[in-house]
C-alpha cells in the first residue's frame, strides 16, 4: 500500500522580504519567548543622535564659512589685493589699473593710491599691476595676491590658425604661479569689438582658447566700458576668495611704508619700520620675523596705527575734521618680553671637545709626548755597514702615516664596512718612489669636481670656456654615467680611498652617523619631524584661537620695528617701497630660524635648456622665502633608504634636491631661479616643492670603474686596464664585479704586475663585453657662502 502523502503549498512569492519576516526564526527568551524585534526607543534614539549630529556639523561648517567670508571682506578686514596680470606684452595694463582705481573712488577718495577704501562697493582693494617680463616681481605680487586678475587682448595677432592670447614670458609665469599655488583666479578681456554679435564670437573663442590654462571655477569677463567693470565688481565683492594652505598658517605683511631708523652707523644695523595691514594669522610681538630676501630678525616693538582707509566714511568725517594732525595716530604699543621672546637662532656653535669622554691628565700627557718622541726615533730596515750614530739621524717617514691611518694591516678593501680610511694601508713599494701623495688634493677632484671657477676673476673667453666645458661634462654624462677612469700615475687605492663597495645598493646597510662633514655640526636636526611639525601647528592655533595681550589681531594697521638689520639691506628696501615690487615680512613658525638640511621634490623646467650641475649656486624661492643654496641632486628612490647622486639634474624626471638651509615645515611650493653670467634677470631652472626635513638621509655617490676582457674561458676572464698594478687588485678583491651584458662574479686573483686581474662569473662571458665595478662614497650639499641674496 501507499503511504499517504501530507500537501505541501509553494510559499508566497514576495519581492522583497520584510525585517520581521526575516526575523520570525528568532525568539528572545528575555522577552518570554516574543518574537524578537528591535527596540522602537533605541531605534528612534539612535536616528535623532544621528539626526542631530548632521545638524550641528552643518552649523559648525555654517559658522566657518560666514566667519571666513566676514575675515575677508567685513569692515575691519585687510583689504583685498588684486593683481592685475598681462598674458602679452600687447596688453595695455596701466589704463585697466587707472579705470579699476576710478570705479572704486567714485566719491574721489583715495586717488593716486594704489589702497582704495569704496563706500558704494562696501569694499577696500589693493591694485597691483605686474609688469610685463618682470618674473621676480610677478612672484612676489602672487604671494601676497587675493585675486589674480589675468588680462587678454582680443587684438592679439593670429598665428598657426589661432590667436596667440599668451606669449612665452605669460607661459613662463603660469608654470610659475601654478606651483607657488594660484589665489581666486579671474580672466578680464579687453579690446573686443564694438559690435555686439563679434563682441560675442570674440569672447567665446578666448575662453575657449584660454580655459584649458586655468582653474575650472575661473570666470570671464569683459573689461572695456565702465558698466562691465562695475559687473565684475559686485560678482567680485561677493566672490569666496580662497588661498593656498601655505599662505593661511603664518602671518604676513604687505609693506605699504618703508623707513629706517639708525642708532649707531659704526655698527652697521639699524632699526627697519614696515607699515601695512596684518593678513592671515595673528601676529605675536614675541615671534620673529622673516623680511624676503634679507633675513629673519627679531621685533623690538610693534605699533598697532589708526586705518589710513577706513571703509566706514561716514562716521570718521567728524574725526578726520578733527584730527588736523598729519602724523598717523598710535592706538596701540607692544614691547617684547625677553624671558617669553624667541631667541634668534640661526647656526648650532659646535663644540671641538664634544667627542672627548675624559680630560688627560698631566701623567699621561707627559707619557704622550714620550711615546711620540720614541715613535719619531724608529729606525728603518738599514743597510749592512751603517753605523748606530748614521742611524740616529735616519727617521723612518711612514710612521706618522701610519699612525694616522689607525695603523690598520689589512690588506684588502671592507665591504660593507666603515670607510677605507681606517682600512688604508700605505705599501713600501710606492713609498720608495720620492713622491709625496696627498690623499686631501686626490679627494679634491672628485669632491669638487661640480664646483664652477669663480665667476668674478674670469675674463668672457674664460667663460664661454667653462660652460662649454660644463655642456660636455654633460654630454658624457648622459652617454656614460659615473664612468670614471683609474689614473696611471696614482694608485687607485689611494685616489679612491674614501670609496667603498655595497653588496646591495637597498639592502645593504651605512651608518648615517658615520665620518660626518665638519658642516654638521653647524645644524639641528629633530627626532621625530612630523610629531614637531604637528605640536608647532597645535601652539600656533592655539595662540590664534586665545585672547593674548602679545598678539596683534588679523586685520589691523601696523608699523613693525625689525631690530638688527644690515643698513644697506634696509636703505635699498626703503628704496624698493616706491616701486612696482612688494615687500613682505611675515611671522615664523617655532624653530624655522635655524639651519638643517632640507629636501625638495624637483623636475627641471622644459624651458631651461642649459645644464644644471650638482653644488651650483641657485636661488631658492620656497613659500614666502627667497635664499642661496648649492645643491646635491639625487635620485627619489622609493624603495630604498639610500640616494643615488646625479651629477646633473635630468629634464622630464622628478629628482631629490638636498641643500643646507632654513627650516621649513611641509607642504611649501618652490622656486629654482638661476641667475646665468652677463645677464641680471634670473631664469626659471626647476619648481617642485618641499619634501622633508632630515639630516640622516643617506645620498651616494657612485663610480664605476670598467675593464675590458682580454683572455675568456667559458665563466672565466682576464680583465685588464681596470687597474695598474697588483696592490689595487688585492685592495679591491672583495667587491663584486659585473658586466654589462649581465652577467655577476668575483676578483679571483691578480694576474702579472701591470694591474690585470682573473675574475670568475655566473654564466659565460663575451669577448667584447665590459667589466664594471660600482664604488660608493656618501655625499653632502655644500654650504653657501652667503644665504640670502643682498638684492631683492
Amino acid at each position: 500500500m501507499g503511504r499517504s502523502r501530507v500537501q505541501v503549498n509553494k510559499a508566497h512569492k514576495t519581492r522583497f522580504s520584510s525585517k520581521s519576516s526575516r526575523n520570525l526564526h528568532r525568539t528572545s527568551l528575555q522577552d518570554g519567548g516574543r518574537i524578537g524585534k528591535s527596540d522602537s526607543s533605541y531605534v528612534k534614539g539612535a536616528r535623532a543622535a544621528r539626526v542631530q549630529r548632521g545638524k550641528m556639523l552643518r552649523e559648525q561648517k555654517r559658522a566657518a564659512v560666514l566667519k571666513e567670508k566676514r575675515a575677508s571682506g567685513g569692515l575691519n578686514s585687510a583689504p583685498r589685493v588684486i593683481v592685475l596680470f598681462p598674458l602679452s606684452a600687447s596688453v595695455e595694463l596701466n589704463s585697466l589699473g587707472e579705470d579699476v582705481l576710478k570705479l572704486l573712488a567714485s566719491d574721489g577718495s583715495g586717488i593716486g593710491s594704489s589702497t582704495v577704501a569704496s563706500t558704494e562697493y562696501k569694499l577696500r582693494a589693493t591694485v597691483l599691476k605686474v609688469p610685463h617680463g618682470d618674473l621676480l616681481t610677478c612672484m612676489e605680487m602672487a604671494k601676497v595676491a587675493d585675486l589674480m586678475a589675468f588680462v587678454a587682448s582680443a587684438s592679439s595677432p593670429w598665428e598657426d590658425n589661432k590667436f596667440n592670447f599668451i606669449d612665452s614670458f605669460g607661459s613662463q609665469c603660469l608654470s610659475v604661479l601654478r606651483t607657488i599655488g594660484l589665489p581666486s583666479t579671474t580672466v578680464l578681456i579687453r579690446d573686443l569689438p564694438s559690435d555686439l554679435k563679434k563682441k560675442n564670437e570674440m569672447k567665446k573663442i578666448c575662453a575657449s582658447q584660454l580655459a584649458s590654462e586655468f582653474p575650472e571655477d575661473c570666470k570671464f569677463y569683459p573689461a572695456d566700458t565702465r558698466d562691465e567693470l562695475h559687473k565684475f565688481m559686485w560678482l567680485f565683492k561677493a566672490q569666496r576668495l580662497t588661498v593656498p594652505h601655505w599662505r593661511s598658517q603664518r602671518p604676513y605683511v604687505v609693506a605699504h611704508k618703508a623707513g629706517m631708523v639708525v642708532d649707531d652707523e659704526s655698527s652697521g644695523k639699524c632699526t627697519l619700520l614696515l607699515s601695512g595691514y596684518l593678513r592671515a594669522r595673528k601676529l605675536s610681538v614675541n615671534q620673529l620675523v622673516h623680511v624676503s630676501g634679507v633675513g629673519d630678525f627679531q621685533f623690538s616693538k610693534i605699533e598697532v596705527l589708526k586705518d589710513p582707509f577706513p571703509l566706514n566714511e561716514r562716521k570718521n568725517q567728524l574725526s578726520m575734521e578733527l584730527d588736523s594732525s598729519p602724523d598717523e595716530e598710535l592706538l596701540k604699543c607692544l614691547v617684547p618680553d625677553p624671558i617669553k621672546q624667541e631667541p634668534l637662532i640661526v647656526e648650532n656653535t659646535p663644540d671641538p671637545l664634544a667627542g672627548e669622554q675624559t680630560w688627560p691628565t698631566e701623567e699621561e700627557m707627559a707619557e704622550a709626548d714620550k711615546n711620540q718622541k720614541q715613535a719619531k726615533l724608529k729606525k728603518r730596515t738599514l743597510p749592512r755597514g751603517t753605523s748606530e750614530y748614521q742611524a740616529a739621524w735616519i727617521v723612518d717617514e711612514t710612521d706618522e702615516e701610519d699612525s694616522d691611518n689607525g695603523e690598520s694591516d689589512d690588506d684588502g678593501m671592507v665591504l660593507d664596512r666603515e670607510d677605507s680610511n681606517q682600512g688604508r694601508r700605505h705599501d713600501q713599494d710606492f713609498e720608495d718612489d720620492g713622491k709625496s701623495l696627498n690623499l686631501r688634493d686626490f679627494d679634491s677632484a672628485t669632491q669638487n669636481d661640480s664646483e664652477m671657477m669663480d665667476d668674478e676673476d674670469l675674463t668672457e673667453e674664460q667663460i664661454k670656456e667653462e660652460i662649454k666645458k660644463i655642456k660636455e661634462a654633460h654630454a658624457e654624462d648622459e652617454e656614460f654615467p659615473d664612468e670614471v677612469e683609474t689614473p696611471i700615475d696614482v694608485p687607485a687605492r689611494r685616489r679612491f680611498a674614501k670609496y667603498r663597495g655595497l653588496k646591495s645598493f637597498r639592502t645593504s646597510t651605512w651608518d648615517p652617523n658615520e665620518s660626518l662633514p665638519q658642516d654638521y655640526a653647524r645644524i639641528f636636526a629633530f627626532d621625530n619631524v612630523a610629531r614637531t611639525q604637528k605640536l608647532v601647528l597645535k601652539q600656533a592655533l592655539k595662540m590664534e584661537e586665545e585672547d593674548r595681550d602679545d598678539c596683534v589681531p588679523i586685520g589691523s594697521y601696523v608699523r613693525l620695528h625689525i631690530k638688527e638689520v644690515p643698513l644697506s639691506a634696509a636703505s635699498k628696501l626703503s628704496s624698493l617701497v616706491n616701486t612696482t615690487k612688494p615687500i613682505i615680512g611675515f611671522g615664523l613658525l617655532q624653530h624655522e630660524s635655524k639651519m638643517s638640511v632640507l629636501h625638495f621634490s624637483v623636475k627641471k623646467y622644459d624651458g631651461y635648456e642649459d645644464p644644471i650641475k650638482t653644488k651650483e649656486e641657485l636661488v631658492f624661492h620656497v613659500g614666502f622665502r627667497q635664499f642661496i643654496a648649492r645643491p646635491v641632486f639625487s635620485t627619489d628612490n622609493f624603495s630604498s633608504d639610500k640616494h643615488k647622486m646625479e651629477r646633473f639634474l635630468h629634464p622630464g624626471c622628478f629628482s631629490l634636491a638636498s641643500i643646507y638651509g632654513p627650516i621649513s615645515f611641509p607642504p611649501l611650493p618652490l622656486v629654482v631661479l638661476k641667475i646665468s653670467q652677463g645677464s641680471d634677470a634670473p631664469a626659471v631652472a626647476a619648481l617642485g616643492s618641499l619634501k622633508s626635513v632630515e639630516p640622516n638621509k643617506i645620498i651616494l655617490k657612485r663610480i664605476i670603474l670598467t675593464g675590458y676582457p682580454q683572455r675568456v674561458s667559458k665563466m672565466k676572464a682576464s680583465v685588464r686596464y681596470m687597474f695598474h698594478n697588483p696592490e689595487d687588485v688585492k685592495w679591491f678583491k672583495p667587491v663584486e664585479v659585473w658586466s654589462k651584458c649581465g652577467r655577476r662574479g668575483r676578483v679571483k686573483e691578480p694576474v702579472g704586475t701591470h694591474g690585470a686581474m682573473k675574475c670568475i662569473f655566473n654564466g659565460v662571458v663575451q669577448q667584447h663585453d665590459i667589466v664594471c665595478m660600482n664604488l660608493y662614497k656618501r655625499a653632502y650639499p655644500k654650504w653657501p657662502e652667503r644665504l640670502y641674496p643682498q638684492l631683492l
